[in-house]
């Protein structure tokens, strides 16, 4: 590949003598450039298509065409002001010197930025609060005249849009190739950002955190595993706790025999391996049955554990009996884990040497936005759908109709199970409490074992928490029993709803801000559609040139990432990382770079940041996804709709998204945002004891009823009916 910005100026240069030998005023045709940097270009990022299209095309194609130096009033960024497209006092100080060589200010653009206003000829202004992309759109939208782009969710810029406020995006495709490329090579896309069916109108500039790949993951302090399940003999200690009352039930077998497919030990291929509950019994059962006669310790629990797993899996394990959990072969279910959890926390003494181990935690304990992971992790465990949906709690059912996980009673029948895990103290106290603990501290400490979340950012912590010998580490999704159509009485296997697709947030074009202007229309077009382009992905991802590696003929150094040659990020670069952001990429570039704001962002970045404990977990799940152990949402109208994913967004009217926000406590009693309130993680905390919620019957009828679920349900699916019916026109 050639390196970008020499040919992108080189472009521009000709572009520009041009229009001032005809005597015209500076114009910038983004169609001159845009296929002299294609047709160089041999990297393709991820999802990305070939362009040839549009060298092909005919010359009198609309193009966009502005002039030279616009302004855009950019109200984008995200989360905070640190995240921003231009530096804050915060981050940059009193100055600040990247690897690029060059210093940066409080109030400079970042490194992405500069090059995106040098390649579009565009001048950016800052209009961002730092708010996340709810409280953004909430701050600018009586007053959507003073700003070009604003961020939102994709469901409030696409119900804006419908009132006329923000920019179809669609009526515009024609003059922007790399975007309609885009869309083109993934349907699935265009169904999920699609706000209006009649019109195919498109709101909102879609931002994938990956896409196809598994999001979100168990992570478990592996090391503790090992300690307390592997080797000859029993497992003695000088030292523990008795377990608690049981409280806990089991919700896997206590008789009988399950098939489990997994991946061998190698990583070679798929072998079958038998949960025999008749020779083993179901270990929960066990430790209950013991705990009803008079009190267990954890060393008696550890050795319970160890002799429920030779037996139900027939030696599978041999003595190294963690792979059950932590192995390429794992095989763990909901069951074995509170086995394990049992264990863990009644021998803390062994593990960290303190009286205290806390089981399950969050990674902001007081943050409802990472509170909520406990809930979704809870899906995972229990065989429930809808808990981390792409839309609310919305699942396409295998009867091709959606379902709201807040009107079935098994998301209350699994929370209440989770509660049962609280009452046992197998919950963290400060998930409980609200506390303000965090995983570093946990990790530090020694005093957390597990929770879910991005295998990259947390396992980082390996090397600024853990010492040498300690290792927290993603392990294999659970098997559960889904009802995923194929079996009434449901199928025992691993599936998780924790897959990267459309993301819930996206950039608008503020139909009042660009007004008129055409010139400030068609630069922030070219702007959406640039970011699509195969230097685009990269330079939103791994930001410019400079912080890539590259040959002596300015080439970029590639590897291979999931069957594509992705560029190398440059050694000053990934010192800088670890310098500036401990080795976490997305804080890293979001913070300093300035990509990964929104658009595409490829993992291939991510994946040379990821600490090699991180690389191992990430590996095992990734092997056991292509070979098909570990199922998944299709990013397609699937053969079976249960394993559809569900759209981000769906095209109700103005009409039906007035109703449906006149809906409030359904909203706000099922909120993820900081500071709001969730009825589910008050739940687990609590158990089924909130008003209205006092069984999982009348929980169903609460929502349905007194919080308007079935009203709301109603319109979702008039919505995706009328979606699916659309889809089928674009193939």
């Amino acid at each position: 590949m050639k390196e970008s910005k020499s040919l992108l100026a080189l472009a521009l240069v000709v572009i520009l003598a041009v229009t001032a030998l005809s005597g015209c005023s500076n114009k910038i045709d983004t169609s001159e450039f845009e296929s002299s940097t294609k047709t160089e270009s041999s990297t393709q990022t991820e999802n990305s298509t070939s362009t040839d299209s549009t060298e092909e095309s005919s010359e009198e194609a609309p193009k966009l065409v502005y002039a030279d130096g616009t302004v855009l009033r950019m109200a984008t960024g995200y989360n905070s002001s640190k995240t921003g497209l231009f530096f804050d006092a915060e981050v940059a100080g009193e100055g600040i010197t990247l690897a690029d060589g060059n210093t940066y200010h409080a109030g400079d653009l970042k490194p992405t930025w500069v090059e995106v206003e040098n390649v579009l000829h565009v001048v950016f202004e800052d209009k961002y609060q730092g708010n996340s992309s709810t409280k953004e759109f909430e701050y600018w939208k009586e007053r959507l005249t003073d700003v070009d782009m604003l961020s939102g969710t994709a469901s409030t810029l696409t119900e804006y849009g419908e009132a006329g406020s923000i920019v179809n995006i669609a009526e515009y495709l024609d003059m922007m190739p790399n975007f309609k490329a885009y869309l083109d090579a993934n349907p699935i896309v265009r169904l999920s950002i699609t706000g209006n069916t009649d019109t195919g109108a498109i709101y909102f500039s879609p931002y994938f955190d990956g896409v196809n790949d598994i999001e979100k993951m168990p992570l478990m302090r592996t090391d503790w595993v090992v300690k307390l399940l592997d080797g000859e003999g029993e497992f003695t200690a000088e030292q523990s706790h008795d377990l608690a009352a049981a409280v806990y039930e089991p919700y896997m077998p206590t008789s009988g025999k399950v098939d489990i497919d997994v991946v061998n030990l190698e990583g070679t291929a798929v072998e079958t391996i038998t949960k025999d509950y008749d020779a083993a019994g179901n270990i929960v059962d066990t430790m209950n049955k013991a705990l009803a006669s008079g009190k267990v310790d954890g060393v008696a629990a550890v050795n319970m554990l160890r002799e429920y797993i030779d037996k139900a899996y027939n030696g599978y394990y041999g003595t190294t009996r963690s792979n059950l959990f932590c192995g390429q072969n794992a095989a763990w279910d909901a069951d074995e884990l509170v086995a394990l959890l049992r264990c863990v926390v009644a021998n803390s003494y062994t593990l960290n040497g303190t009286d205290t181990i806390q089981g399950l935690f969050t990674r902001e304990e007081a943050n409802l936005q990472r509170r909520s992971d406990m809930f979704r992790f809870c899906g995972t465990l229990f065989g429930v759908r809808g808990l981390e949906s792409r839309q609310d709690y919305l699942y396409v059912g295998a009867d091709g109709l959606l379902h709201d996980a807040r009107q079935e009673e098994d998301t209350y029948i699994a929370l209440e199970r989770m509660n049962a895990m609280v009452q046992e103290g197998l919950i963290s106290k400060a998930f409980v409490d609200m506390s303000d603990e965090k995983t570093q501290t946990y990790l530090e400490n020694d005093l957390g074992f597990m929770h879910y979340d991005y295998n990259q950012t947390q396992t980082l912590y390996n090397a600024t928490a853990l010492q040498e010998g300690e290792k927290y580490m993603a392990v294999m999704v659970p098997v559960a029993r889904w009802f995923d159509g194929t079996d009434p009485n449901g199928v025992y296997m691993r599936f998780t709803e924790s897959w990267r697709s459309v993301k819930t947030d996206g950039w608008g074009i503020s139909k009042p801000g660009v007004g008129d202007d055409q010139d400030k229309l068609y630069a922030a077009l070219a702007l959406i559609d640039f970011a699509y382009s195969p230097e685009g992905q990269i330079l939103m991802s791994y930001g410019p040139d400079a912080f890539i590696k590259t040959n002596d003929d300015g080439s970029y150094v590639t590897f291979n990432f999931n069957g594509t040659e992705m560029p190398v990020i440059a050694d000053a670069t990934y010192a800088e990382l670890w310098e500036k952001a401990s080795g976490n990429y997305t804080n890293y570039a979001r913070q300093y770079l300035g990509s990964t704001l929104s658009f595409v962002k490829s993992q291939a970045f991510e994946y040379q940041c990821t600490h090699e404990v991180g690389r191992e977990g990430a590996g095992y799940i990734s092997t056991a996804i292509a070979l098909g152990t570990i199922h998944h949402p299709e990013l397609a109208l699937a053969e079976n709709p249960w394993y559809t994913s569900m759209p981000t967004v769906l095209p109700t009217t103005t009409v039906e998204s007035d109703t449906i926000n006149s809906y409030t406590d359904l909203a706000q009693k099922f909120s993820t945002a900081k500071g709001a309130e969730n009825v589910m993680v008050d739940i687990i905390v609590k158990g089924l004891t909130i008003e209205g919620f006092s069984s999982a019957a009348e929980a169903v009828q609460t929502v349905s009823s007194a919080y308007s679920g079935l009203q709301y349900l109603t319109l979702k699916q008039d919505a995706y009916n009328r979606i699916v019916a659309y889809y089928t026109t674009l193939n």
